[in-house]
This record gives C-alpha cells, structure tokens and sequence, in this order.
C-alpha cells in the first residue's frame, strides 16, 4: 500500500506527493519470475494542466487552501533483473541500522555477568569454604562455642513463609513463562520466524506458554508440598487460573479499547475464542497434570531442623531494608539491558521490524544471570546479618528490574511519544504486561537458585 505525503520545496511551499516511481526487482528461476524487492520513491508532478496529462513535467504542485484542487495520480513502474536469492530478499530491509550500538550493550551486559560471577566465585569458593571449616572447626572442639554468622540462624532459615502459596503459584507460572520465552527466542534466533510471516512469533509464545503448563503445575506444587500447605485442591486451581487469567484479562481490556476505535490491530472474537478453547483445554490439564506429579512427589527435605520458637531479627542497618534492597539490586540488571530496551521501543512503537533475536536471547540470558548472581549475593549477606526472611525478599529483588523497565516505558512516553487517550491506555497496558512478565521471570528464577544456595551452604556444616 502506497500512501501520499506532503513535501516543501525551497521556498517554503508545501507540495504534494502524488506521483510514485515503482522499481521493482526481480529474477527468473524455473521460467518462473520471482519479485525479490521494491523501491518506492514519492515526488510532486503538475501533470494534469489544461486537461492535459504529461506525466514527465517538472513542474511541482502545491495545493490551495481557499479554493479546491485538481489533482491527478500518476506511478511509473520500472522492472530491474537481480540475481539475487529468493531465501535472502528480506536482506535489503533487515540491514542492521549502527550495529555497533547493539554490540556494546551485547559486551556491556556480558561485561556485567563476568563481573559478578566473579564477585560470586571470591565469596562461595573463598568466603564461604572459610566459613564452612570454621563452623566445623568449631563443633569438632570441646569446649561449647557461640555460633555466629549466617550459622546462627540455622534454626530458622528454612520456616515456611508468610503467603506460601502465593509464593508458590508466581514462581511456577514464572518457570513456565521463563521455558516459554528461552525457548521462543532460542528459535528465532536460529532463524526459524522470517519476518516475511507475520505474527509466527507471537503464535509461538501463545502455544510455548500453553505447553509449559505442566513446569507451572509441577513447580507450585513441589514448591507448596515442601513448605507444608495442605490445601492442595486450591494450589491447583490457582496455578492454573492466576497468572494466565490476569494476563488474559489485560490483554481483553487492551483489546476492548482497540475495537472501540476500530483498529486493525484488534484480535477478533474468533481468535479470542480458540485461545480461550487453549487455555481451558491444553494448558489447565497440563497445569493439572504437572501438580499431580509434584505433588505425588515425596516431600523435599531441609538439611536443617526449624525451631519451634522464631528467632528475632536484629535490627538492621538502612542499606538491609528490603525496599533499600529491591531498588539497588535492580539498577544494575537495567543498566544491563537499557540499550537494546530502547531500541526494541522504538521497533514497537514507531514500526520498524525487529529481528535481532540472536542479540535479543544473549540479552535475555545476561539479564537473568545478573539478577541471579545479585540475588544470592544480597541473600549472603542478608543470612550474615542473621536476617532469615530470604524467602520473598530473594523473589521481589530479582524482579526489581521490571520497576525500572516500568519508570522508563513512562519516561519514554512523555519524552518519546504522543498519543491520544485510547493510545495511551494501550501504551502502557503492554508497558504493564512487559514489566509483569519480566519480575515473574527473574523473581521466580532468583528464588529458586537461593533456595539452592541455602540447601547447599546449610548442608555443608554440622549442626548439633
């Protein structure tokens, strides 16, 4: 589709495009003829004057505002043989724009991981190692010693936490979330969705998400069966209604907003249907099916005995405090991740075609990574300053990411764009969509991996 556009010559004037010079390129394969391309270039021609057409004039034509105007459309098409390949004729339109802009967030985020696996490295295998043979150390003498450290709370690091099966149902669905954008990307990346079939790419994460059901149920299952809930039927139940539903339901309001104005983006109500016929029919009896083998599971053990009686908390200094917490530990994983961010921003919302999947999925690993290793890290030392309430702070801190990833789609939106109200609502829907899948990702794989961390220190020492 060809649209007109207004133009403005030397003096000021403003002109109007209403000739188009078509080139289109082709080749011939099989004594068939293949279009591999084409270039549209608007121009202004008064070519109907006198009721006459001369379409090679080089006369422009503005249009009068007081009186109406004549104009007459005109195009020429040129044929140009190429031999190039059928396979590689998105090449022309996919040509990375400065690609050293996506390279140095590619090392900076890279430069990121290395940092902090080394940060992580010094502490378990230096740190840790030394803390491990002095607690040892310690049980093995005679004489009756203080415990100290992260050892002192021993008796209280692995009490169940408040909102357990909450905690429960988001790090499944936040599994399954992080299964179906891994492996999504991982194929685009390859090159499985070519830009000349639209919408595979969305279609792919629909079906992924439904299909990782199953790591969803079984997860929140494992998870509620090993904090000791018993209310098993409504664990089911909500892992398999709470996250998909919420989504569901911004996305009908989204939807609902894009009809009102008549917009082709709008998904009709027979693309609504089937997804609702997925949802009930593929994903809720995988979710089912994956709780009933976590649950059928014996139950996980804690290498540790929890003590009948809570220990206090001391007080902790203000750079402990969990907000204090949340806000640091997500400006470095931004910082991480804000070039190719902007970028895909300005994909989305100002129609250009995003196709760098393979810079997207190592953003997408560095991301995950940063917010893990910063998440054991701060859980160290939380546990040392003898604070046992790792549970949900270790989530909300890998997720605080998508707080900064929210600040900005604002600071985007007031610095960037200009909408309308039915737009803006749009706009930030999606800006809201993105943040919340983002903090299920990260939250639920930091929480897991300090579940991991504290199973595997706590199993290291001797506890009488």
């Amino acid at each position: 589709m060809i649209f007109t556009q207004l133009g403005i010559d030397r003096n000021g004037i403003p002109l109007f495009h209403n000739h188009y010079d078509i080139t289109i390129e082709y080749n011939q394969h099989d004594k068939l003829f293949q279009v591999l391309g084409a270039i549209v270039t608007p121009s202004s021609k008064n070519s109907f004057q006198n009721n006459k057409f001369n379409c090679d004039t080089t006369d422009t034509l503005s249009l009068k505002g007081a009186t109406s105007n004549e104009v007459a459309f005109s195009y020429s098409v040129t044929w140009i043989p190429n031999t190039g390949n059928w396979a590689t004729r998105w090449d022309v339109f996919l040509t990375i724009q400065n690609p050293s802009f996506h390279w140095y967030s590619l090392a900076y985020s890279i430069g990121i991981v290395l940092v902090l696996t080394g940060v992580l490295a010094a502490i378990l295998f230096r740190i840790l190692n030394r803390d491990i043979a002095r607690y040892n150390q310690i049980d093995l003498q005679d004489d009756i010693q203080e415990d100290f450290g992260w050892k002192l709370v021993h008796g209280d690091v692995f009490r169940p936490p408040t909102h357990l099966m909450l905690l429960s149902v988001l790090t499944g669905s936040g599994l399954q979330l992080f299964g179906m954008l891994f492996t999504t990307l991982a194929f685009a990346g390859l090159g499985f969705f070519s830009p000349s079939y639209r919408g595979s790419f969305v279609t792919a994460l629909v079906v992924l998400f439904m299909l990782f059901g199953v790591v969803s149920g079984f997860t929140s299952a494992r998870l509620y069966k090993m904090f000791g809930g018993d209310n098993w039927k409504s664990n089911i139940i909500i892992t398999a209604t709470l996250v998909p539903g919420t989504l569901f339901t911004i996305f009908i309001v989204i939807n609902f907003f894009l009809v009102a104005t008549s917009s082709s983006a709008s998904v009709p109500f027979g693309t609504i249907f089937s997804m609702i016929l997925l949802w009930f029919l593929l994903s809720t009896p995988l979710s089912f099916v994956g709780s009933y083998y976590g649950l059928k599971k014996s139950k996980i053990t804690h290498p540790v005995r929890t003590n009948q009686i809570p220990r206090q908390v001391p007080d902790q200094p203000l750079s402990m405090h969990p907000f204090a917490s949340v806000m640091m530990a997500g400006i470095l994983p931004f910082a991480a991740i804000y070039n190719e961010l902007s970028f895909i921003m300005d994909s989305l919302w100002f129609h250009q075609i995003y196709y760098l999947f393979g810079f997207l999925f190592v953003i997408f690993l560095s991301l995950v990574f940063i917010c893990s290793e910063l998440t054991i890290l701060l859980c160290y030392l939380h546990l040392c300053s003898e604070n046992y309430h790792w549970w949900w702070r270790s989530f909300f801190v890998a997720g605080s990411t998508s707080i900064y990833i929210f600040l900005y789609s604002i600071l985007y939106y007031f610095s960037r764009l200009d909408l309308k109200f039915t737009s803006t609502i749009i706009y930030f829907g999606w800006s809201f969509i993105t943040s919340l899948l983002s903090f299920l990702i990260t939250g639920s794989i930091g929480f897991i991996l300090c579940l991991l961390f504290t199973r595997k220190i706590y199993g290291s020492i001797k506890i009488d």
